[in-house]
């Protein structure tokens, strides 16, 4: 396999991704920090220095290091029109061999929500992680009340596949997620199981 570069750029109909950079630290810490009650109930809990620059540099390296080992693709997602930060999507928990898997997380700001900029993301996300990581399956899980998620997820092509019981630690407590995923050569027809 090639060296692979930390160039990584996907282009959307209105958006840029890109692997975060030390340079984005202001804009991620004001986003994150005006979005924190719209965020909060749907992430693990915040560690004391979570919008700290030091646990950005942190969180810049693991990047870095996660994309160069082809284990994960962490990117922001940049406004085409103004370059504003409008939230991150990561492909993580890279698996090859027989599996060529992965899972999606995901969050926006709060004055970008349920605008589509997070479908758009990641129908982009998906289409890269088949065509250019020659991945087979892209599994993402979110919480069962959180429609904003799932609408994301379904809008995206992604199909239903069940719960899983006690998932994450999600803001201080284990939390059922239901899953979804996407596939590269999906026959399943669309279903609305699992739709409440």
């Amino acid at each position: 396999m090639l060296k692979r570069r930390l160039k990584v750029k996907i282009d959307t109909e209105r958006m840029v991704l890109r692997l975060p950079q030390h340079a984005d630290y202001r804009a991620w810490a004001a986003l994150r920090a005006e979005s924190r009650d719209f965020l909060q109930p749907w992430e693990p809990t915040w560690a004391a220095d979570h919008l700290t620059r030091k646990a950005f540099t942190n969180r810049v390296f693991w990047a870095e290091r996660t994309y160069k080992a082809d284990t994960g693709l962490p990117v922001f997602l940049f406004r085409r029109d103004d370059e504003a930060l409008v939230g991150a999507l990561t492909l993580d928990n890279i698996r090859r061999g027989p599996a060529q898997a992965g899972t999606i997380g995901y969050w926006i700001g709060a004055r970008y929500a349920r605008q589509g900029y997070m479908k758009e993301a990641i129908a982009a996300v998906v289409h890269h992680a088949f065509t250019r990581l020659d991945l087979s399956r892209i599994e993402a899980a979110c919480l069962p009340e959180n429609a904003a998620s799932r609408g994301a997820l379904e809008k995206a092509g992604f199909k239903y596949e069940g719960v899983a019981q006690a998932y994450l630690q999600i803001n201080g407590r284990w939390r059922n997620h239901v899953l979804y995923s996407s596939l590269r050569h999906d026959r399943r027809g669309p279903t609305d199981v699992g739709l409440a």
